[in-house]
């Protein structure tokens, strides 16, 4: 039988005060059936909470599927994330509903991230980032990872925190869902400059050289667009996250950098990959943002440049070594 509203807003009141029990189990409602969804979906099952899964293309409606929710991760491309909040917005959710966000991007139309679209569309509720560095086919595999629930409602963290954790997947909170956002969102245009690196044979030197001036433009640009924590691009949803996905194949992002450097189109790369590569949404709303707010991106400018085909990947690589010589420490 599935925890009441009433039960899970007295858990998140006993989390707050340091309780160690949590009602079990609780209901949990991911929409989206990806990979990335439904490897969630599973923590959650082997937790032995009670799972609903909705996708558009599914038997259930959106408010069938969160009528009884007692938290709803959403865990949808970026393209579709305004008008899931949208139509989530004309279902009875709970009042009490924590509402979770697994997605990393940025909206085209109002360059908000997910937690913001969420957040504005539903004030009354608790809001909850899930970010890190998380490969969904490794934790479909049963491989160890960890990862960050971040929310400025540190009972709600609590809740989430405990429906994922176990002994395969470690979860930590933090108070800065958007800088935990943020990192995990502007990584991936990282992913695909060193997916050009590694496709260009350019050596692990150059690699690790472009990894680390990657951090503080991802510090630079996060702080500029809100993040309350410089720290938290240190931890897993920023640097740890930066490098998962700029070293595996299983990185959609990396995968996309790899191929345009290997001289495929974006569109036959885009064709082959399996899924969403966020990364190229996101450089263009990005630099867009970058232009208004007067932000240095250099890395970021040139990955744009790159996907828009205004520059090759040997041409983006030069342009980034004949930057004009400085401190290192200045870009910060």
């Amino acid at each position: 039988m599935s925890v009441s509203t009433t039960s899970v807003s007295k858990s998140v009141v006993a989390a707050s005060q340091g309780a160690t029990k949590l009602p079990n189990p609780l209901a949990l409602s991911v929409l989206g059936q990806g990979a990335w969804g439904t490897a969630l979906a599973r923590l959650a099952k082997y937790n032995s909470h009670q799972v609903t899964t909705w996708s558009r293309s599914g038997e259930l409606s959106l408010a069938e599927a969160t009528a009884k929710a007692d938290v709803i991760l959403s865990a949808i491309s970026m393209k579709g994330v305004s008008a899931l909040a949208q139509q989530l917005n004309q279902c009875a959710i709970p009042q009490q509903a924590i509402i979770v966000t697994a997605t990393k991007g940025l909206d085209p139309a109002t360059t908000q991230t997910p937690s913001q679209i969420f957040s504005s569309v539903f004030p009354g509720h608790a809001i909850a980032v899930l970010s890190g560095p998380n490969l969904s086919q490794e934790i479909e595999h049963g491989l160890p990872a960890a990862t960050v629930l971040a929310s400025t409602n540190a009972a709600a963290a609590t809740v989430v925190q405990r429906l994922f954790s176990s002994e395969q997947f470690r979860v930590y909170t933090s108070s800065d869902p958007l800088g935990a956002e943020l990192g995990g969102t502007l990584k991936n245009v990282i992913a695909i400059a060193v997916g050009v690196c590694d496709g260009l044979n350019l050596g692990t030197n150059a690699k690790s050289a472009l990894i680390t001036r990657a951090l503080p433009e991802v510090i630079r640009i996060g702080m500029r667009l809100g993040a309350a924590e410089v720290e938290t691009f240190y931890g897993l949803s920023g640097l740890g996250d930066m490098l998962a996905t700029c070293s595996s194949q299983l990185s959609r992002n990396y995968r996309v950098g790899y191929g345009l450097a290997q001289g495929c189109t974006l569109d036959e790369v885009l064709a082959n990959l399996g899924g969403t590569a966020e990364g190229v949404n996101t450089a263009h709303v990005l630099i867009d943002i970058a232009n208004r707010d007067g932000i240095l991106a250099p890395i970021s400018r040139q990955v744009d440049r790159l996907l828009r085909g205004r520059i090759t990947p040997q041409a983006a690589v030069e342009a980034l070594m004949e930057r004009e010589l400085k401190p290192e420490s200045c870009d910060v």
